[in-house]
């Protein structure tokens, strides 16, 4: 029998973490609480969830500073969950680390939905078009079977969406993937229209594995067309650059 996967609801309203509780508890999920976000870091450090429902506005911190600092110490899934509507605030949330957002007020099945489509994204780190299991491009590294990423021989830690990202657009190698593949493949079909959500991934991906962020070698802009991982003959030339 698989065990249960646990989720920490974060929210400063009792009502709504009461009635949040209920819905994930019947449908099979194994739930924990906190009311602001500084009980939420303390909870991911001791009980390690497998999902973390963030809310925004809360007393003592916020979800976004709380988010940031989760990240600091772990890759758990953080789905934000704000009132707040406008594209920034959203924007702001993936920035600091989360993995998907939901706005209120939301249906029980809309909850669910995202609930188990970033679960699924956390759990699914094998990715297509690979035949060795660890992967080169100029300094960085790709262990298939660890799931681990390395640049210069240093692991970089990626969260299980950056990992998924990454493994996909390298996996393809040499071809021009477009923004609504990539969203489709990554983060489902429901997010094929998210842009939002594909470029903070892909920022704060570049952030971490790129020399140089603003001049990526990794994962390059092909302008109003998509993306592309360098194939052996462009790695050759960049190589050759850098030498250089």
């Amino acid at each position: 029998m698989s065990r249960k996967k646990s989720i920490l609801v974060v929210d400063d309203e009792p009502r709504y973490l009461r009635l949040v509780e209920i819905n994930l508890n019947s449908n099979g999920y194994d739930v924990h609480t906190a009311l602001n976000g500084k009980q939420s870091v303390e909870m991911v450090a001791s009980h390690q969830p497998d999902l973390v429902l963030m809310d925004v506005m809360m007393p003592i911190m916020d979800g976004f500073t709380a988010t940031e600092r989760i990240r600091e110490f772990s890759e758990v899934p953080i789905i934000i969950v704000t009132a707040k509507t406008e594209e920034p605030d959203r924007v702001r949330g993936l920035d600091a680390g989360a993995d998907d957002y939901i706005l209120k007020p939301f249906s029980s099945q809309e909850l669910l939905a995202r609930v188990r489509a970033v679960l699924r994204r956390a759990e699914r780190n094998a990715p297509f078009g690979f035949e060795q299991t660890v992967f080169h491009h100029l300094e960085l590294e790709i262990d298939i079977p660890k799931a681990q990423v390395r640049g210069n021989g240093e692991e970089i830690r990626l969260t299980a969406t950056e990992y998924r990202l990454l493994v996909t657009l390298a996996g393809s190698r040499g071809r021009l993937i477009t923004p609504e593949e990539l969203l489709t493949r990554v983060w489902g079909a429901e997010y094929r229209d998210e842009r939002d959500v594909l470029w903070v991934g892909l920022s704060r991906l570049r952030q971490k594995i790129e020399p140089d962020p603003k001049n990526p070698i990794h994962i390059i802009t092909r302008q109003g067309l998509g993306y592309i991982f360098p194939g052996e003959n462009e790695q050759e030339q960049q190589a050759e650059t850098k030498a250089n």
